[in-house]
């Protein structure tokens, strides 16, 4: 009769803890948005919470943890995207002052 070997357990170097983009992705989408990019802050709750979990020996609260924080990462990330390219879409439409001249323009034919 063998003996069947343990399964080795994921190393937990393995587990992302997604810190550095969810700090990036929270202050280019809140800078980039508006406040709604403070929903990154989640994602470095989350991103936070990796580390400790590992130290615990909680190896699937980690994964967990890692998994949301990315979630999160591409919420704010895409909240930055999306302030992006209104950024872009008011600048090359003429920007603010070109805004308020059509403003004042429909103001004045009510």
């Amino acid at each position: 009769m063998s003996a069947v070997p343990p399964l080795p357990q994921q190393a937990p170097a393995n587990i992302p803890n997604h810190l550095a983009w969810s700090i990036i992705s929270t202050v280019l989408a809140t800078c980039l948005c508006c406040p709604l990019g403070l929903v990154g802050i989640v994602a470095i709750v989350f991103s936070t919470q990796v580390n400790s979990k590992l130290n615990q020996g909680d190896l699937e609260g980690a994964r967990r943890a890692s998994d949301n924080a990315k979630i999160w990462c591409w919420v704010a990330t895409a909240l930055a995207i999306i302030g992006l390219l209104i950024n872009i879409y008011v600048i090359a439409t003429g920007g603010m002052a070109q805004y308020m001249q059509m403003m004042e323009q429909i103001q004045q034919q009510q």
